[in-house]
């Protein structure tokens, strides 16, 4: 969970929760599966002495960098919508987040490849209105449904003017 109770300010709930979409594990697996086979052959092949060590600690070491790594990334990273922002935070050991007030975006669009269609995701890229890059969360499961619900909260935050601007002090203005 990338927002817990403590992490919100008075006024904001959580809209929605997500995680990259399990996608992002296909290749792991692959690479896991292959380093099984790989292993029964070294063991069923090579004969016992310091060749098999070396090449079962080779396949383990295959298998940390491209499966554990990779699985530990996915699951250690989460995106977090509320009523007043959008928030993502990664890491284990050291925690990264950035958050974007939804006052401040300019544009949030998606994309979806030929594979994440198959795959019921896309990505999205949410642009805010800084310097700083935005914010582009990769395989985002139903992301059309994320996206229509993140243009309804960023429609209920609008105050009507021709700028599209509603700094958090500034009064709403009328809408004629």
């Amino acid at each position: 969970m990338a927002l817990n109770e403590k992490n919100l300010i008075d006024g904001e709930h959580v809209v929605m929760e997500l995680r990259e979409h399990t996608k992002a594990l296909v290749w792991p697996v692959v690479v896991l599966i292959a380093a099984l086979v790989g292993a029964v052959a070294v063991v069923t092949l090579v004969p016992d002495g310091p060749g098999r060590w070396v090449g079962l600690g080779v396949l383990a070491l295959v298998a940390v960098v491209w499966v554990f790594l990779p699985w530990l990334k996915w699951r250690t990273t989460s995106f977090s919508v509320t009523n007043q922002r959008i928030a993502m935070r990664s890491g284990l050991l050291t925690r990264v987040g950035r958050d974007i007030p939804l006052h401040r975006i300019n544009d949030v669009s998606m994309e979806k490849g030929l594979v994440d269609r198959l795959f019921g995701c896309g990505t999205l890229v949410v642009a805010d209105a800084t310097e700083k890059r935005g914010m582009v969360l990769h395989d985002v499961p139903d992301v059309e449904d994320v996206h229509r619900q993140l243009q309804e909260l960023l429609l209920q935050a609008d105050d009507g003017s021709d700028d599209g601007e509603w700094p958090p002090r500034e009064p709403r203005r009328r809408v004629r």
